[in-house]
């Protein structure tokens, strides 16, 4: 049997969608992970930090691994884009 719907395509074919029960933070981690280059100025980077950091002890372990990888790269681009550190 086949399916009459299509396939996602572009950003979309990258995000679970509710067939997968995707939570919130899997759909913004999953974003944020594709990313690859911003200019933004340090706060808001900070900022995205800290709204990350619960999710750094999800229950569900795709959520806390993307959580991870995500405010791991945060974190190294305020450092980078700190002066004196």
């Amino acid at each position: 049997m086949t399916s009459t719907q299509p396939l996602p395509r572009g950003l979309t074919a990258l995000i679970p969608d509710a067939r997968t029960q995707a939570t919130p933070g899997e759909r913004a981690a999953s974003q944020l992970l594709h990313l690859r280059e911003a200019t933004v100025p340090v706060p808001v980077l900070a900022a995205a930090a800290e709204l990350i950091t619960p999710l750094l002890k999800d229950q569900d372990p795709a959520t806390r691994a993307a959580a991870t990888a995500v405010h791991t790269r945060l974190l190294a681009a305020i450092e980078e884009a700190t002066p004196g550190r």
